[in-house]
């Protein structure tokens, strides 16, 4: 076999560069996963909270840590994106907003909206936990 230099190749990652929508793709099926892992924790904090305070005291400290509000942020911002991210595959579903032009906007607004609403949520949080 021999080897052809003068075959095109496909474009790299590198050099080629996803359009927004890809991204989104990726991105949306990446919260999927995260949202699956994230409702393995939620049945962990239900155990934790069903076995008693010893338990809810080292659940509530887990979470209070750094790497804890990490990984809650990440599981509130997926959840967040999934739901608007879903609300435009629904409008999709219509046959509405499938020019590119729409596309574009829409995609950010869903990035917008998916950064807006988990900051309006840990603001909230925190003026609930400031407030007891």
């Amino acid at each position: 076999m021999t080897w052809n230099d003068k075959r095109p190749m496909a474009p790299h990652l590198q050099i080629y560069r996803l359009p927004l929508t890809a991204w989104l793709s990726i991105l949306h099926r990446g919260t999927g996963a995260v949202l699956y892992v994230g409702l393995l924790l939620m049945v962990a904090v239900l155990y934790a909270a069903a076995s008693g305070e010893v338990a809810w005291r080292a659940m509530q400290t887990l979470l209070s840590s750094w790497l804890g509000q990490v990984v809650v942020f990440g599981f509130v911002f997926s959840l967040y994106y999934h739901l608007c991210n879903g609300l435009r595959h629904l409008l999709w579903d219509t046959g509405k907003g499938l020019s590119l032009d729409t596309l574009r906007w829409s995609g950010w607004l869903v990035l917008g909206g998916s950064v807006s609403l988990t900051l309006l949520t840990y603001l909230l949080s925190f003026l609930v936990r400031v407030h007891d």
